[in-house]
């Protein structure tokens, strides 16, 4: 265990394909290729012995730091030794193509600042999620490492050798030396990449990209003061898990990240979920990236035309079609810490998730007051839905949580099918279809008042996990914000006082839930909870409870700005997977209600439950780094 990082000493680059986990010591620890979830190439973080990686760093002892360049996902490891201060830039070029192919490749530029220094390398590919050492040929342009028909060419001026199954070596370095690593993937390597011109070129393109990206959205009111560049990464984030091409967002980069160190409770995530593809685009659209929302409807509309029924419609899918859902274990790797078991795929596909219907109802609904139009076929999908929902919304589900246990009448889920049937009758009226009302009427009164008997505890003044039970959930405190109940309901401050008691810490962190769920073990604190309460008490009018909560969760960031899955309540370490789409959007959304509250102007559609005239306008309070 003594050779892995933490989490929160990672950062993150990618190409809009795939995406690359790069340590404060100079080590890239996860890579795939040429797809997000695709097998690895680099894999240390699941197995820092036989993972693979690709490391750069001085020989002497070193204290490092890390950072973006401003408003892009360029990163910068910069190290200080007794003898000098090196710097490592790594970035990948987006959008670069040859003819239809694109280019896929991986740039590291290597400057000595200040003094001299001697640094090691060792580039240590291992594909097949390192089941596999390829094979090795110094050609003149580098290495080339190949595995059936795959490749990797490490491109670079500094001679190499072969040892240990493993490209190593030493090279020294003085104030103003210069030096690229390149990688590139199934390329024939005709170009010179060790042209640094060249190299430079990439840089500064990449650079402008990123940058143009980010100043899409340069007045938008939460992007002020201490948190202006906390919420430009969490968006920088949030486009890294974006596919333009298929329009799908990933839920997280990594896979088997553990949601308790030692525990078992380890996923992968690199897929598009329907729930975290809707709310990703919320999120953006509020930054006024509506280009991403455009990318998000084409990715629903193939789901709409291959889903003639809406039993076929999957919780999730893989980014790309050719990518298998279907869960293995990789028994043969330690995992993180030592957390096993490794999954790839997800079986979690294969449940049944009502409250999926709610949100693909909902997202296209969010998307139609963003000035999209919304056509006669995806229409017919909406009715489809909703006439389904009309038939099964009284069956039990495993619910948002995924739990791998019975299924249940679980509250949140009836609570996004009675969104399903709301935001399709909000949809018809302003299609003009009448013929629909009276039937879904009557179901949306239905659905409200099974809730109210059944999701909610009279002793414990809350709305319950699933019917007739005890057990305190963290969705209940959305039930005001889809619009079921307003937030001065004695019920919705009587859920949230039972949140707070029952499943927040000191620390403000939330749990999701504290009842058995068929599995082993425990797990952290699920970042995106907390936020959701954020969000509750600005609503409520109790900014600020909110804003203290929503500051001590932003202490928790990592230095880089990133955020996992959870929060271990103990130590304040990140857990799971990383950096987590969820975290993020939850981090933009309740910075924009709390800004709106503070008397900020918003543009764009005014978030559900949102009054401008909320409190007067005050200077947020200051967050305290860790």
């Amino acid at each position: 265990m003594n050779n892995f990082k933490d989490i929160e000493d990672y950062g993150i680059i990618g190409n809009l394909e795939t995406c690359a986990l790069i340590g404060n010591d100079g080590s890239i620890d996860w890579l795939c290729f040429p797809y997000l979830e695709s097998h690895s190439v680099f894999a240390a973080i699941l197995d820092s012995e036989r993972g693979g990686k690709f490391l750069i760093q001085p020989v002497s002892k070193f204290h490092s730091f890390q950072a973006y360049i401003r408003n892009t996902n360029i990163l910068r490891t910069t190290f200080n030794t007794p003898f000098g201060m090196v710097a490592i830039t790594d970035f990948m070029p987006v959008k670069e193509y040859r003819g239809d192919e694109q280019h896929r490749s991986l740039y590291r530029r290597v400057e000595c600042i200040e003094g001299h220094s001697r640094l090691i390398f060792n580039f240590e590919p291992r594909f097949n999620y390192a089941k596999s050492i390829p094979n090795f040929e110094l050609v003149e342009e580098g290495v080339l490492c190949t595995y059936q028909n795959e490749n990797l060419l490490l491109n670079t001026t500094i001679p190499l050798k072969i040892e240990d199954q493993a490209i190593k070596g030493q090279f020294d370095m003085k104030k103003g030396d210069e030096l690229w690593f390149v990688i590139q993937y199934n390329q024939d390597g005709e170009e010179n990449l060790m042209d640094y011109n060249y190299c430079k070129s990439r840089l500064k393109i990449t650079k402008k990209y990123w940058q143009d990206w980010t100043n899409k959205c340069p007045k938008i009111c939460i992007l002020r003061g201490i948190w202006r560049d906390t919420i430009i990464r969490s968006g920088l984030v949030l486009k890294l898990l974006a596919n333009p091409h298929s329009g799908a967002i990933a839920a997280a980069a990594t896979t088997s990240l553990p949601e308790i160190i030692g525990g078992v409770r380890n996923w992968d995530y690199r897929y598009a979920w329907i729930r975290d593809s809707s709310y990703t685009i919320q999120a953006l659209f509020h930054l006024e990236h509506i280009e991403e929302s455009q990318d998000f409807m084409k990715w629903l509309s193939n789901i709409i035309k291959q889903n003639t029924d809406p039993s076929d419609i999957k919780i999730m899918y893989p980014i790309h079609q050719e990518v298998s859902l279907e869960e293995r274990i990789l028994e043969y790797l330690s995992g993180y810490k030592d957390s096993s078991p490794v999954r790839i795929g997800n079986d979690a596909y294969c449940q049944k998730q009502l409250d999926i219907y709610g949100e693909l109802i909902n997202a296209i609904y969010d998307t139609a007051r963003y000035g999209r139009d919304i056509t006669e076929e995806t229409w017919n999908f909406i009715k489809d839905i909703v006439d389904y929902i009309c038939k099964i919304w009284n069956t039990k589900d495993r619910g948002i949580w995924e739990i791998r246990d019975e299924s249940r009448h679980y509250v949140h889920s009836k609570l996004m099918c009675w969104v399903a049937v709301d935001r399709g009758l909000k949809i018809a009226k302003t299609k003009g279809h009448d013929q629909v009302f009276n039937k879904w009427e009557k179901t949306r009164e239905e659905i409200r008042k099974v809730i109210l008997e059944k999701g909610f505890n009279k002793e414990l003044n809350s709305f319950v996990q699933y019917f007739d039970s005890g057990a305190i959930d963290a969705t209940s405190v959305l039930i005001p914000q889809t619009g079921f109940l307003p937030y001065d309901d004695p019920r919705v401050q009587g859920t949230i006082k039972a949140v707070m008691d029952n499943l927040m810490t000191e620390g403000g962190y939330i749990y999701r839930y504290k009842n058995e769920d068929g599995l082993p073990g425990d797990e952290g604190c699920f970042a995106l909870c907390s936020f959701w309460l954020v969000d509750s008490l600005t609503l409520s009018g109790r900014l600020d409870e909110a804003e203290e909560i929503f500051v001590k969760v932003l202490q928790q960031i990592s230095p880089l700005g990133l955020l996992s899955e959870e929060i271990d309540p103990q130590t304040g370490k990140q857990l799971g997977n990383f950096p987590q789409a969820f975290s993020h959007i939850g981090l933009i959304n309740s910075a924009l209600y709390i800004s709106i509250a503070r008397g900020c102007e918003h543009r764009g559609p005014r978030p559900r439950g949102v009054k401008y005239s909320m409190l007067p306008k005050i200077e947020p309070l200051k967050i305290k780094r860790k």
